[in-house]
């Protein structure tokens, strides 16, 4: 096996654990649960297998995963807007008052 930097031997993966891996990923298993349950050496190595995959499929596949990440980051956004709306609305139920919706 081939030396690291510090002179430990580095893992070597399979092709097929690897396409395990990022499809585990891109079924919506965080980074960190596929790293644990895999054995995987960290999230880097998982997301660069991801990187690489979707680099070799093409410019479609490029694209996709450019939407996917748009998409997730404005889920994040509307997520943060509702949790801001809950509070608030039990803000307004706490203090005594009756809080209307339209």
């Amino acid at each position: 096996m081939p030396k690291g930097k510090n002179g430990r031997s580095r893992r070597r993966y399979g092709d097929e654990l690897k396409a395990e891996a990022v499809q585990m990923l891109l079924d919506g298993h965080s980074a960190e649960s596929v790293v644990s349950r895999l054995g995987l050496s960290g999230c880097s190595v998982l997301y660069r297998w991801k990187a690489n995959l979707v680099s070799a499929s093409g410019p479609a596949a490029t694209a996709l995963e450019a939407r996917v990440q748009e998409l997730e980051k404005e889920l994040r956004r509307v997520e943060q807007e509702r949790d801001i709306l809950k509070k608030l609305r039990q803000a307004k139920l706490g203090k005594g008052g009756c809080f209307m919706t339209s």
